[in-house]
């Protein structure tokens, strides 16, 4: 967990990804969407991304990428992002986070 911790410092939003997964491109574009500018951690090229997936596994990431994190709290993957989405929550949440103003 501590490698995860430190990737999400004082970062309002962070998506681990891969740049091949159409999903993790989907939940970029939703968030960005809002105006937010998440941090976001390419697995695939990162020299540990493979260490950091492994971390991802342990806090229950299943699939591993997407993962994000809203206000350094694992929101979960597209699955639950979307939903977010689908009930209207997912803005409040950013706000929340100081990912967005408005």
């Amino acid at each position: 967990m501590e490698k995860i911790s430190n990737l999400l410092e004082d970062k309002p939003v962070v998506i681990f990804s891969t740049t091949s997964c159409c999903m993790s491109h989907t939940i970029k574009s939703l968030i960005s969407g809002y105006g937010a500018n998440p941090t976001v951690y390419e697995l695939d090229e990162m020299s540990n991304g493979s260490e950091v997936e492994r971390a991802l596994a342990e806090l229950g990431c299943n699939p591993t990428v997407p993962a994000v994190f809203i206000g350094q709290q694992l929101i979960g993957g597209a699955h639950q992002l979307m939903s977010l989405q689908v009930r209207n929550q997912l803005g409040s949440l950013l706000r929340r986070a100081g990912a967005i103003w408005i």
